[in-house]
């Protein structure tokens, strides 16, 4: 004995909002994907949310620890974004390595985090943190100018020792004094009589 056909509609609310999870996600990621080549747009998009982030933080007077959890969380996706794929310290690679002498072949410099998901998880940091600063849970009282001077020492360290390591290496993680090679170049004229 077979129990009724039951279509995906008549299933219930459980089957409803698991539909609508669906249907967001797959809208969520057609808008993040076409946000990809936009990176000028992207981080404006992510730098006003960090102002509202740090206006809301200044006029209600309070949310340092979560401020301060926040930056301990961007300082360490900072590194990660300095940071090469495979550390010539830590891993033996049998891939493409850093090239350490002059002489080494070029190899190019991959990321351990790439730009887009660097981006995505500052601007998640700075949504999640502004949230939290309508729960008053997350205002616990703490003296900031010590967690502040805790977390500039901490920043000093920890670009020292990355500093160190890329000097070490000699890798530059920017584009910025890399020489680059262009292709052949296309005159707009290349029919043109003399």
């Amino acid at each position: 004995m077979e129990g009724p056909n039951v279509s995906m509609t008549d299933a219930g609310p459980g089957s409803a909002i698991a539909q609508w999870r669906t249907d967001f996600s797959r809208k969520f990621q057609f808008y993040l994907d076409k946000s990809t080549p936009h990176i000028t747009g992207r981080w404006l998009g992510t730098l006003s949310i960090a102002l509202f982030y740090a206006l809301r933080v200044y006029f209600v007077q309070g949310f340092y620890i979560v401020t301060y959890g926040l930056g301990i969380y961007l300082l360490n996706l900072l590194i990660g974004f300095l940071s090469p794929m495979v550390d010539p310290e830590l891993e033996v690679s049998d891939g493409p390595t850093l090239p350490t002498k002059g002489s080494d072949e070029f190899k190019p410099f991959i990321r351990r985090l790439p730009e887009f998901k660097f981006w995505y998880a500052i601007t998640k940091a700075f949504l999640i943190a502004f949230l939290m600063t309508f729960f008053s849970v997350f205002d616990v009282p703490v003296f900031w100018p010590i967690l502040l001077s805790y977390w500039i020492v901490l920043f000093v360290l920890t670009m020292k020792r990355q500093i160190m390591h890329m000097i070490k290496y000699r890798y530059l993680p920017f584009n910025v004094g890399k020489q680059t090679y262009g292709g052949k170049k296309s005159s707009g004229n290349s029919g043109a009589a003399d």
